[in-house]
């Protein structure tokens, strides 16, 4: 069971709804919005049309097709997915509540219900959202890891899918610099997908939050993840795309941004590499040029954070086994093997620290199986 990290003064100021509260006036309103879920949760701009019109949720489950008012039926407290929001540590924000994004309401097919994990006050804040590809190169994991900082620096909370690649270099430099991250998932939040984040995911809920409108048990599917995109770019102020190929779930969020009215910004890179077709296609089409990390920042009206001032520490500097694979790797290249000979480390330490060093761009792995350090600027070496 994941505990939950916030104080029940904020789910009362969001208005987020909490399986484990005791008030049954407050059970039953959240008896009542999962029902709202179940009946709507494949059109939700049905239940969006009728929430726009005043409908209570009490009524609104009951103005669904036949095979929705089962699903709502089947709804009960302590029921199975009341059971599933309670054992994973999730709270609902419905529709209504003061805490659920104004940006996101405004969608014609906005969730009814969010699931949250974490601080839910957070989805009130200004954010940028940073995505691209989950086959990134050294150079984009470096990019979005460095404008993930820059961001919070600037006290902006950064959103993003938390897949492999730009994704989870976007929320470790938000992490690493201090800030606040939001994640926005693709799945039930009783897992993590993938599951090699499950790590990651866990910082993520104590500085920031897990969010998502699929309820507890609903695997990941490909169906999934185009619905998610749309709600990570309604979220934010500017959508910041770093590496993406013409045909990619970045592009999507991209035109879902354009379509919100939410600003697209891209980061240029070589026109003979595939990786950066789309976003080369984008800048095309009018996209905002992102030169440098402050570049998404001053997209915001904001200034950046003065130079040297929370800024970001080397990567691996408060892990001792971190920095020890930094100062194996900076003697000589190696492979897995033989940095757990080189280090007489346990294999799982070892592939914990080195997994870390990967999603900050400081280590890549040469077509010859060897582990090197990646060269970057500044203090970063």
């Amino acid at each position: 069971m994941i505990e939950l990290v916030t104080a029940p003064a904020e789910a009362l100021r969001v208005g987020a709804l909490d399986p484990h509260d005791p008030d049954p006036k407050a059970r039953a309103t959240l008896c009542a919005w999962l029902r709202v879920h179940a009946a709507f949760g494949f059109r939700p701009q049905d239940a969006c049309v009728a929430l726009q019109r005043g409908v209570v949720p009490d009524e609104l489950w009951m103005l669904a097709d036949a095979a929705g008012r089962e699903r709502a039926k089947a709804v009960a407290i302590e029921g199975p997915l009341w059971r599933g929001l309670a054992d994973c540590g999730a709270r609902a924000v419905p529709w209504d509540a003061p805490g659920y994004p104004e940006r996101l309401r405004r969608l014609a097919d906005a969730p009814p219900l969010l699931f949250v994990q974490g601080d839910a006050s957070v989805l009130a804040r200004r954010a940028v959202a940073v995505v691209g590809a989950r086959a990134a190169s050294a150079y984009g994991r470096r990019i979005a890891t460095d404008i993930g900082g820059e961001l919070a620096r600037a006290g902006l909370v950064v959103v993003s899918g938390l897949a492999h690649g730009i994704d989870a270099c976007a929320h470790v430099g938000a992490l690493e610099a201090g800030g606040d991250t939001v994640a926005v998932q693709g799945r039930g939040l009783d897992g993590v997908y993938p599951r090699s984040h499950r790590g990651l995911a866990a910082r993520i809920r104590e500085a920031g939050a897990l969010i998502g409108e699929f309820a507890p048990g609903v695997p990941p599917r490909a169906a999934h993840f185009p619905l998610r995109n749309r709600i990570i770019s309604a979220l934010a102020e500017a959508v910041v795309v770093v590496e993406a190929r013409v045909r990619s779930g970045s592009l999507v969020t991209a035109r879902h941004a354009a379509d919100q009215g939410v600003d697209v910004l891209a980061v240029p890179g070589p026109i003979d590499v595939p990786m950066s077709e789309g976003t080369n296609e984008l800048l095309r089409e009018g996209a905002g040029l992102v030169l440098e990390p402050a570049d998404a920042v001053r997209a915001l009206g904001l200034e950046p954070a003065p130079a040297g001032l929370a800024s970001l520490a080397d990567p691996g500097s408060d892990d001792p086994e971190a920095a020890r694979v930094i100062a194996a790797l900076a003697d000589a290249p190696a492979t897995r093997d033989e940095l757990v000979a080189r280090l007489a480390s346990p294999p799982e330490q070892l592939a914990l620290a080195l997994s870390e060093l990967e999603l900050l761009g400081r280590v890549e792995q040469g077509r010859d199986g060897r582990l090197r350090l990646v060269p970057s600027r500044g203090s970063r070496v």
